[in-house]
């Protein structure tokens, strides 16, 4: 397989949640890579982690506090985006290790 399908999968997997299921697809049994399912977990953890902390963040009714994370995300994002875009196999910050211990299987 060459470098640019894998490329493709770990780039789609940054593209809302929706991407991220998309590239799940996309790096199947028969085509699958260490390279995609690496930024596949990392984006979906991504995404996932976004939405059950934002209906919490949600609850704080403050523009400060929403800002903060709604930022702190976009870095996480740019992070794990930029890594994929240059072919690196980075962890995210603080919680890099644990989305890929979570979704091995993927």
């Amino acid at each position: 397989m060459n470098d640019t399908q894998n490329k493709d999968a770990a780039l789609v997997a940054y593209l809302t949640i929706l991407g991220a299921v998309i590239a799940i697809f996309m790096n199947n049994e028969e085509k699958k890579t260490e390279f995609a399912s690496f930024h596949i977990r990392q984006a979906l953890g991504i995404f996932l982690s976004f939405f059950l902390l934002g209906y919490f963040v949600g609850y704080a009714d403050s523009w400060t506090v929403s800002s903060a994370f709604y930022l702190f995300y976009f870095i996480l994002w740019i992070y794990g985006f930029s890594g994929a875009l240059s072919g690196q196999k980075r962890l995210i910050p603080v919680v890099g290790a644990f989305f890929q211990t979570t979704f091995k299987s993927l």
